[in-house]
């Protein structure tokens, strides 16, 4: 996975029912793009470091062309 700061990251709900969460990259800690990365979690805006597991997915941000 590679991404860039501005990116949006989405992560399907881990359970049925669970609802999708979504962040955008403040920071890229990885060589090229790659995680981990330092994401802000909406609604709430907290901010950790997270490594994408299966099912993630980058979503350009607006520098990005989208």
């Amino acid at each position: 996975m590679k991404a860039a700061i501005g990116d949006v990251i989405v992560v399907p709900g881990r359970h049925v029912g669970d609802h999708e969460r979504r962040g955008t990259i403040l920071e890229v800690h990885g060589p090229d793009g790659a995680p981990p990365y330092l994401v802000r979690w909406g609604p709430d805006d907290h901010e950790g470091i997270f490594v994408p597991a299966a099912g993630a997915a980058v979503v350009a941000g607006p520098q990005n062309g989208s």
